[in-house]
């Protein structure tokens, strides 16, 4: 059952982390919040006791693959954050319960994983309360317009996740959790870095250095991604329960939505969510 509290303990940073992106994007750009971000968590990564050691150990037949993984991450983490500024924090949330049926699909496939009975019922429901979204009347206020194309964006980030997911299961076979943590925060550096070269974005130093959100940002991020790390490396762990288990964040940013943002339609979004809910609780017990 430790490795199932580690992954709740992802979870429900992950759903703080969504909160604190969306306040530092109203500072930063998406570019600068990325790159500095990611700057700053690497070197966390490194302080991290025995992180810098064991990460020099490495067996380098994995350094292609960290590195696939990264640009998967560097990919969908432009898409998340493009998402995320341009629409309600607690809808995002919701949205990105979508990733359930792409990592359970994933470790079905790849990794051969079965589903038990309460899976089998659990899946369903989490899916019902994803889709049931769409049979509520809309909010005509403007807050709720979302285009097309920032779902999509959001979509594909969660397909990107899920694959980014499963690299973890397979990967930390080989690895242990700071040695895939030290070595894809620096991969990603370097890909930020580049974009944010390519791109030309000036950086605006005088409100960086003030956007305090950003190394909030990054302490909940290698917390959060340490947890998962290690239990990934149970050998129990699977990744369809894993990937039910990570939903709890969407209570997080759903409560926080309302509280910080005071986003509409709440009572909705929660609805769908104890849906969901529901489903991973049949699921995991």
């Amino acid at each position: 059952m430790i490795w199932m509290l580690l992954v709740l303990v992802y979870g429900l940073f992950k759903g703080g982390r969504e909160i604190i992106k969306k306040k530092s994007l109203a500072k930063s750009s998406v570019v600068e919040v990325l790159f500095f971000y990611t700057l700053l968590g690497l070197i966390m990564s490194l302080l991290w006791p025995g992180s810098a050691a064991s990460a020099m150990e490495v067996d380098v037949s994995y350094m292609p693959w960290i590195v696939v993984k990264s640009f998967i991450i560097f990919l969908a983490w432009i898409l998340s954050f493009k998402a995320i500024k341009s629409m309600p924090v607690s809808m995002y949330g919701v949205l990105d319960m979508s990733r359930v049926i792409f990592a359970t699909s994933l470790g079905i496939i790849v990794l051969h994983e079965t589903l038990s009975v309460g899976q089998m019922i659990g899946l369903p429901l989490v899916l019902l309360g994803l889709f049931s979204l769409r049979f509520f009347k809309g909010s005509k206020s403007s807050e709720e317009h979302i285009e097309p194309k920032t779902v999509i964006l959001a979509l594909i980030s969660c397909l990107l996740n899920a694959v980014s997911g499963l690299m973890d299961k397979i990967l930390m076979k080989g690895l242990t959790s700071s040695q895939l943590q030290v070595w894809y925060m620096f991969f990603m550096v370097l890909m930020y870095g580049v974009y944010l070269l390519v791109s030309r974005t000036k950086i605006q130093w005088n409100t960086l250095v003030r956007n305090y959100w950003i190394p909030i940002l990054a302490v909940m991020f290698i917390i959060a991604d340490k947890a998962l790390f290690v239990a990934n490396g149970y050998p129990e762990s699977k990744v369809t329960i894993m990937t039910l288990i990570k939903q709890s964040s969407c209570f997080v940013t759903i409560a926080l939505g309302w509280l910080v943002f005071h986003e509409k339609n709440i009572l909705k979004k929660t609805l769908c969510a104890a849906v969901v809910l529901a489903g991973i609780l049949i699921a995991i017990l």
